[in-house]
């Protein structure tokens, strides 16, 4: 996190991002860490990439159901990632609030690096230019086995572009999110997506508690 966000306000507010490959629950989970933080008097703002903006639901939209090169794909989600910082996501840290975000920057590295194979130096070009030094302070990634996640995806019926990629594409993904995860052992928490939802919530939730940003608080520990 920029320490600049830390100087302007009072109380700081705090970036958080879940991850994973399609089906492994993290917009359920979302919601529950939202409704504790919520009840800790923390104020919240949920958001997901690609989208969070007007402009940015209309990048998804093209991404989600249109054909395009891998690169053009890349250029779009970061186009959008850069309306969402400045039009939600600083505005929302600068505030003191707790941003609880669905997909962030790693998901470029996971999906446009790893599985379509565009250069990883691109994406981290990238990821400065629009980011900055911003960081998320946590990153929950959902570590699903593949094929489960593909018959998640089966019983929603109808899939969106990225949802109808086959098991080779996904095994690269999850590949890219591990390697993610060793590459960046302090920003990482891995979650067990196979445990059944009221432990991976107890997972996520003592994570979150144990954050610098909800520690200087003095967040209430019990639930």
């Amino acid at each position: 996190m920029q320490d600049s966000l830390q100087n302007k306000s009072p109380v700081r507010g705090s970036f958080i991002t879940f991850e994973g490959t399609e089906g492994a629950g993290k917009s359920t989970q979302i919601a529950y860490v939202k409704a504790f933080l919520e009840a800790q008097g923390i104020d919240v703002v949920t958001t997901r990439e690609p989208g969070g903006t007007p402009l940015g639901e209309s990048v998804r939209e093209l991404l989600l159901t249109k054909e395009m090169s891998q690169m053009t794909e890349l250029l779009l989600m970061f186009a959008a990632r850069a309306e969402h910082i400045a039009k939600v996501i600083l505005p929302a840290i600068k505030a003191g609030k707790w941003v609880l975000c669905d997909r962030f920057t790693e998901s470029s590295y996971a999906y446009q690096g790893y599985a379509r194979g565009l250069p990883l130096s691109d994406i981290k070009a990238l990821e400065a230019l629009v980011q900055g030094d911003l960081r998320p302070d946590c990153t929950f990634w959902f570590n699903l086995p593949v094929v489960e996640g593909m018959k998640r995806v089966q019983s929603r019926g109808k899939k969106d572009r990225f949802e109808a990629e086959n098991i080779h594409f996904f095994e690269k993904v999850s590949a890219g999110f591990k390697a993610l995860s060793q590459a960046r052992p302090t920003q990482f928490c891995i979650i067990d997506a196979m445990a059944p939802i009221d432990q991976v919530t107890d997972a996520i939730l003592k994570k979150i508690e144990s954050l610098p940003a909800y520690q200087a608080r003095g967040g209430d520990d019990e639930r």
